[in-house]
């Protein structure tokens, strides 16, 4: 269910804000690409830790660039679905 919810407010972003703001993304995907592809790959907790990563990372001294989504979850997340798993 969060998942939907944090999907559903990027889409939003995309929808109504984006336009406004106009296309000024670093990155290749744009952050909201990236952002929805880590939360429908990686899960609300791992898409969330990715997309954040992501935007801190999109500041003046960047020099953005071809980013795409890692395959692994974060390891973070990844450790502690794994050890989850084995209780």
């Amino acid at each position: 269910m969060m998942q939907a919810l944090l999907v559903g407010v990027v889409r939003g972003y995309r929808l109504l804000l984006s336009p406004w703001l106009g296309s000024a993304c670093r990155f290749e995907p744009t952050c909201s690409v990236y952002a929805l592809q880590a939360l429908e790959r990686h899960g609300a907790a791992g898409g969330s830790y990715l997309t954040l990563r992501r935007l801190a990372r999109c500041q003046p001294w960047c020099d953005g660039g071809h980013d795409p989504l890692p395959q692994d979850s974060p390891r973070l997340f990844g450790h502690l679905l794994s050890s989850s798993s084995h209780k």
